[in-house]
């Protein structure tokens, strides 16, 4: 049996240290496990991740107690850390970190412990309780409420019958009720009640798609199913046929969503099909619910998971499928090390524990239709909408034309207003949709033309008019508007740009007597508000919603037929070279929320780019053009999927001294990689200052990933960076700002 441990401290330092198992330990110490162990002067937590009979150390400290009767990691899931950690170049820790919750490894987050009380068999009846009544009246009072059988909580008993705890505890003396603690669990799942469903009728594109899946599951051939299906056409119930097939098998699935906002609608639907199977895990639960829920998932209760980017580390047993809806998210890549893809580490997942993998969008992400055209996935189209309700249609207007003919820069075209007001008469719904919350994105002096900026970052504040702050909404700094210009002293101030806050007082004025709502991050802080906004207006109390892209996926709304983009542009200009990928699917996500009943939608998007191809591609709602266009840029240019890419980020305090350390990091590169690794920079970063830091990049472009992240894990471990200066590596970047 083995002597050894090596294990992995939590402290990050990227090492396994080998520790002796003392022989009253040997039987509790598992792969896996969770330790104490003595570090240096103190004592520290780690995790057992292989097992040894010997050690090229001699000296070894001993273990010093093992938390927990088993192992929190299972094996494979231990394996997929290691993976994750070389992959994208991040401590061995933190990657365990990352599959782990933090409410799991916490010892203080056990599950919840109330007091039960039943009555015992002998407890008094008839004769006997009329003499208890006599003398004991709320005593008595506890007996009764206890009649049926069930028994009762004790904080539930008490509120029942205006007794207190002395009353049930004298009771327990006596030999008449029984109390003991009983674990409770913290449900997070929706409250009201939820029909059930049974499975609809597929049409025959639906139908081919789930036999595939259905293949891919019980023989894994192939492993990964890319599901390219237009907005409305059906995915949801594929997934869920999918999931039963998986169920009869005795496998459980994983279901993620790019957005913990969609987990709420997603969760019913699911709910409504397989009941309390379904479990949910997101970084918005209480503390107490995800320790709950990631046990009921380990115990094999819970056989169906819900969830954002993190639930792909779900502990499923017998894990069957993964589904990854709306794969082409930029929000499935965590920001935080290790910077991992879920929809990567789904496709790994499924390799290493022998699982299926469903893939879905509408607008698939440029690297997953290059690999289902390369023959690494497979893929299923589903051309037409359930029902074949019609596509929406959707018009472009040029708003340089608009401002040439009104004489000034307008928030609204004429077409949209009156494309609203025909909707609002007919008593249909609409959505705007604009990527931008506040009010104004400037505050300017209109003398002196000082503008209202965050002394931390290198950008504007924005306004926000509901409490008349001005906020960054980089770093968080949040200040009142000054009486007056800290410039010149003039106290008027002029507002520049547009936010959702700005469109939201416009419609109020533009459409009277319209019921009009707001979604974006600023009016969901507070629990349960995106479901409260979203049910009104799925119940007609509200007649246009504006919002950011949390409105632009995923949701279904039969009565809203008119879609207003009220500024395309946003996203086309940024410097990233995914701009235009992310317009295409944005327009063409948004576009999807119309015409999804009896009918057909119409969207209107006014931008100032009106020929750009993504924006045309998404007016004819052409995938295949676009990516046939697209393609041909990222191949001439080696950017992915023809390369990895991987994006360094180097900040400090002193920008002098940060460009020559980024400098000095980009020559030792260029000599260690080989010849054809491109390395670009170091260059000032889109954002160049944030949070008090100034930001440099470089990126780094090679076809083979192996040879990139070695040089990589090496040098960013082994440079000598001076004091105060933050180096960050970002493996296949979704992002360059």
């Amino acid at each position: 049996m083995a002597s050894i441990a090596k294990i992995a401290v939590d402290l990050s330092l990227d090492r396994e240290f080998d520790y002796r198992i003392p022989d009253h330990l040997v039987p509790d110490v598992r792969v896996g496990s969770r330790v104490h162990v003595p570090f240096g002067k103190s004592r520290k937590e780690g995790f057992v991740i292989a097992l040894a009979d010997h050690s090229e150390r001699a000296d070894l400290k001993a273990i010093t107690s093992v938390v927990g009767t088993e192992p929190l990691i299972a094996d494979g899931m231990l394996e997929l850390a290691r993976w994750m950690s070389v992959y994208y170049c991040a401590p061995l820790e933190q990657a365990i970190r990352t599959v782990l919750p933090g409410a799991v490894r916490r010892t203080d987050a056990r599950s919840k412990e109330r007091l039960f009380v039943e009555l015992e068999p002998d407890s008094p009846e008839g004769d006997a309780l009329q003499v208890l009544r006599a003398r004991a009246p709320r005593q008595a009072a506890v007996i009764d409420a206890l009649r049926d059988g069930q028994g009762l909580f004790l904080t539930d008993l008490i509120a029942a019958t205006g007794t207190s705890s002395g009353t049930v505890r004298a009771l327990q003396k006596k030999g008449l009720v029984r109390m003991a603690p009983l674990t409770v669990r913290r449900n997070p799942l929706t409250e009201h009640e939820i029909l059930p469903t049974e499975p609809m009728e597929l049409m025959p594109a639906q139908a081919e798609a789930l036999k595939l899946v259905c293949v891919a599951i019980d023989g894994l051939d192939p492993p990964v199913v890319l599901l390219h299906g237009v907005t409305g056409s059906g995915k949801t119930e594929v997934y869920l046929q999918a999931i039963a097939h998986a169920l009869e098998q005795d496998r459980g699935a994983i279901v993620l969503v790019p957005e913990i906002s969609l987990t709420p609608q997603t969760v019913e639907r699911f709910f409504a099909r397989f009941g309390d199977r379904i479990a949910v895990l997101h970084s918005h639960l209480a503390e107490g619910e995800r320790h709950d829920e990631w046990h009921r998932i380990r115990s094999g209760e819970a056989r169906i998971v819900i969830g954002a980017r993190s639930a792909v580390f779900a502990p499923v047993r017998d894990l069957g499928l993964i589904v990854v809806d709306e794969e082409h998210e930029p929000s499935y890549k965590q920001e935080e090390s290790p910077r991992y893809n879920a929809r990567d580490m789904a496709v790994m997942r499924g390799k290493m524990h022998g699982c299926a993998v469903l893939l879905g969008s509408a607008t698939p992400a440029l690297e997953s239709t290059t690999n289902a055209r390369r023959g690494k996935y497979a893929v299923a189209v589903l051309p037409d909408r359930v029902d074949h309700r019609q596509m929406p249609t959707m018009q472009i207007v040029d708003m340089r034309v608009e401002a040439e003919r009104t004489g000034r820069v307008a928030v609204f075209s004429q077409v949209l207003v009156d494309a609203t007001r025909q909707r609002l008469d007919r008593g249909e719904q609409s959505i705007f949709f604009l990527n931008r919350r506040g009010y104004a994105t400037s505050l300017i002096c209109p003398k002196c033309g000082h503008v209202a900026e965050c002394a931390a970052c290198s950008l504007a504040f924005t306004y926000h008019k509901v409490d008349e702050r001005l906020r960054c909404h980089i770093c968080g700094d949040d200040r009142r508007v000054p009486d007056a210009c800290p410039g010149c002293g003039v106290p008027e101030f002029r507002f520049a740009g547009l936010g959702t806050q700005r469109v939201e007082d416009i419609i109020a004025k533009l459409f009277v007597g319209a019921r009009v709502a707001r979604l974006d991050t600023d009016v969901t802080r507070r629990r349960h508000a995106f479901e409260k906004i979203l049910g009104d207006f799925r119940s007609g109390k509200t007649d246009i919603i504006v919002g950011t892209q949390m409105i632009a996926k995923g949701l279904h709304f039969p009565n809203v037929t008119l879609i207003g983009v009220i500024n395309a542009d946003l996203s086309l200009h940024k410097p990233d070279f995914r701009a235009g990928e992310r317009t295409f699917q944005l327009l063409t996500q948004v576009a999807g929320r119309a015409g999804r009943g009896d009918v057909r939608g119409h969207v209107i998007v006014q931008t100032y780019t009106p020929f750009h191809a993504a924006v045309q591609a998404a007016r004819r709602l052409d995938y295949d053009g676009f990516y046939d266009q697209e393609i041909e840029f990222r191949r001439e240019l080696m950017y992915p999927p023809f390369s990895h890419l991987a994006c360094i980020t180097v900040r400090g305090r002193s920008e002098g001294q940060l460009m020559d350390s980024a400098g000095a990091f980009a020559v030792e590169l260029r000599s260690a990689v080989a010849s054809d690794v491109l390395v670009a920079g170091p260059c000032p970063a889109p954002l160049a200052r944030a949070k008090g830091y100034y930001r440099v990049q470089i990126i780094v472009r090679s076809p083979s990933h192996r040879a990139m992240a070695e040089v990589l894990r090496r040098l960013s471990r082994d440079f000598r960076w001076p004091n105060g200066i933050l180096c960050v590596v970002d493996i296949d970047a979704v992002s360059l700002m």
